[in-house]
C-alpha cells in the first residue's frame, strides 16, 4: 500500500490492489483506526467515512485537494 505523504499525523495512501477492475483515482487517509476515502475527480469529495468527524473531514478534503496533483502523480508513478 504505497503511502503518498504525511500530514499533522495523518497518513495519505492508496491500495495496491483494490478493486477489480480497479477503481477511479482516489486517496485513503487514515490515523488513530479511524480511515476515510476520497475520490479525486471529477471533484474532490468524501467516498466513504469511518470515524471522522464532520469537521475533520473538511479539513482532510482540503488536504486532499491542495495535494491532488501529487497524488494523482504517486498513483500514475505506481500504476502504469
Amino acid at each position: 500500500m504505497p503511502e503518498v505523504f504525511r500530514e499533522r499525523g495523518f497518513r495519505f495512501f492508496f491500495y495496491s490492489n483494490e478493486g477489480s477492475p480497479r477503481e477511479p483515482l482516489h486517496v485513503h487517509v487514515e490515523r488513530d483506526n479511524m480511515e476515510a476515502k476520497f475520490w479525486l475527480y471529477p471533484t474532490v469529495r468524501v467516498a466513504y467515512n469511518d470515524g471522522y468527524n464532520a469537521r475533520t473531514l473538511r479539513e482532510l478534503q482540503r488536504v486532499v485537494e491542495a495535494n491532488k496533483s501529487r497524488i494523482e502523480r504517486a498513483w500514475n508513478e505506481h500504476f502504469v
